[in-house]
């Protein structure tokens, strides 16, 4: 049994007013296994989509490789628009070792209540991904159940937007569960008929090119 443990505490800035939300980063940054192009920091897997993405809507000219001058540029970039990153689980158990959701057994979750109750300016959490077994608003959900507190939808158009007070405050946080930056969700926005619609405009753009666009207004916005 592999006990696959998050390699990284939470990176909050003093100010953030936006918390981007996951699962657990692949189980070789647990080892310190990394390979070529992987950047040793939050969503770092060479095979992961969300810097590229954000590297995109915000030119960032980032560097992809294993250098402590990538990861710095990463939380220069979170430090100066006022994003954290907390993901939802601390450790999990794997019969197998890979880096699926679904293969995470007895999970300890991150206390991201009582995270946001410490951090008063985050109004939005980003989830990358949605309410399917063992993704980030699933781990979410289930944790605010020992709170007693219940997420109210606000759209539930792609990507779905919910919305929550804190305990024994009139705090209002957003919720958006964007599409997760991986070649695995790809199925998923196939299906989409606003990516279907993209693609007869411009059949030369692609998945990525879809979750730029659908990612841009939440990183973007003011809270």
């Amino acid at each position: 049994m592999f006990l696959h443990t998050h390699p990284y505490p939470p990176f909050i800035p003093k100010d953030a007013t936006k918390l981007i939300v996951g699962t657990l980063p692949p189980p070789r940054f647990t080892t310190s296994e990394l390979r070529e192009g992987d950047v040793d920091f939050c969503y770092g897997s060479r095979d992961g989509q969300l810097w590229q993405i954000l590297d995109r809507i915000f030119a960032l000219d980032l560097d992809f490789e294993t250098t402590e001058k990538a990861v710095e540029q990463r939380k220069e970039f979170l430090a100066k628009h006022r994003i954290g990153i907390c993901d939802m689980v601390a450790s999990a158990e794997r019969d197998k070792i890979d880096a699926s959701d679904l293969g995470m057994m007895n999970v300890e979750l991150r206390d991201l209540v009582d995270i946001l109750q410490k951090h008063p300016s985050i109004r939005s959490l980003l989830f990358t991904g949605g309410n399917s077994k063992n993704g980030p608003e699933y781990f979410f959900r289930r944790l605010l159940k020992t709170y007693e507190i219940k997420l109210k939808k606000v759209s539930d158009e792609v990507p779905r937007i919910h919305q929550f007070k804190l305990p024994e405050s009139d705090r209002s946080i957003k919720t958006i569960s964007l599409i997760a930056p991986s070649g695995a969700a790809n199925r998923a926005v196939g299906s989409l008929s606003s990516y279907k619609q993209m693609k007869l405009k411009n059949p030369h753009l692609n998945t990525i090119d879809f979750r730029v666009q659908l990612y841009r207004p939440y990183f973007v916005e003011q809270s």
